[in-house]
């Protein structure tokens, strides 16, 4: 039986930020969020890694987390680089923004041999994630359509007091997945949202427990066969028409499979409260957070002995 397999997106450099984001301790002990992301998944069963980065971040990536990873687990690399592109195409001149997150998994075909989880790597999941992802993707049934499965979060669990974010919105029937609205700068309203698609001049109302994607998702292997046949549509459409910014996400992805009627996706809804540091503002109420759950048990004082 092929290995319960994490792909971990780290290629991004974290702009606002205003650094490399994956490399910033989050406790005293300097321990990073992946470290956390790891050993969530690793309890819940999940046994091989997989890194997506970058060659030019390789060096300072490996020194602070993927060599002391590569003692308590099987891992592999992965390179998103602009130029991994289907035969017969180039990259557009003047383009450095990479391709997206579904050209990332895209890269990952050659290590990939079974179900897989994607998460980013500057985010904080929380156990109860990893443990339903990993319970469904393990005992999943097959079914004629590709299986896919999302892990759902109470939009109040996901947003931060320092600024806008973008969130996919999701639209549930019965567990199942109708679609998601991609909604670019939405704002907490007390227990609530709004978002704006104007610049501020209008705001609409969002409920605080619409269910949020985080961008965790749980995979069977042919998904990326799907996306290798998707990838040169896109090439030859969407970035044609904004050939330096235009990605090939994976949520759009999904809708479209979704749309075409061959994927149906299983919403896990989390009780967890998500964790991240869109900004560098956000890194005190992330620090905090991890001290209240250890505090709390969920986690040892020290991660790795």
């Amino acid at each position: 039986m092929a290995k319960g397999t994490i792909v971990v997106m780290a290629a991004g450099m974290g702009s606002r930020y205003g650094g490399l984001k994956q490399i910033d301790p989050i406790d005293e002990h300097g321990n990073l969020i992946i470290d956390f992301s790891i050993y969530d998944a690793l309890r819940a069963g999940f046994e091989k890694i997989v890194f997506v980065i970058k060659h030019q971040i390789e060096a300072e990536f490996k020194a602070s987390i993927g060599d002391r990873m590569s003692k308590i687990a099987d891992v592999e690399y992965v390179y998103q680089e602009l130029d991994k592109l289907p035969a017969g195409y180039s990259v557009p001149e003047g383009r450095v923004k990479p391709w997206g997150t579904a050209h990332a998994i895209l890269c990952c075909k050659d290590v990939i041999d079974g179900p897989f989880a994607v998460i980013n790597s500057d985010d904080y999941y929380g156990p109860n994630a990893y443990k339903v992802l990993y319970d469904h993707m393990m005992h999943a049934e097959k079914a004629d359509k590709y299986g896919i499965a999302l892990v759902g979060y109470k939009l109040h669990n996901t947003l931060t007091d320092k600024g806008s974010v973008a969130r996919g919105i999701c639209r549930v029937e019965n567990g199942k997945l109708l679609g998601i609205d991609e909604r670019t700068q939405i704002e907490m309203d007390g227990e609530n949202a709004k978002y704006t698609e104007d610049g501020g001049k209008t705001y609409h109302f969002l409920p605080g427990d619409s269910i949020a994607s985080m961008n965790m998702w749980g995979y069977e292997r042919a998904f990326i066969d799907e996306l290798e046949a998707r990838f040169p549509r896109f090439l030859d459409t969407t970035a044609v028409q904004n050939p330096l910014k235009s990605e090939f996400f994976l949520p759009i992805t999904v809708d479209d499979m979704l749309r075409d009627k061959i994927a149906s996706v299983d919403v896990l809804t989390t009780p967890d409260k998500w964790y991240g540091v869109t900004y560098a503002e956000d890194k005190p109420a992330v620090q905090a957070g991890i001290k209240s759950l250890k505090e709390k048990g969920l986690y040892p004082e020290k991660l790795w002995k």
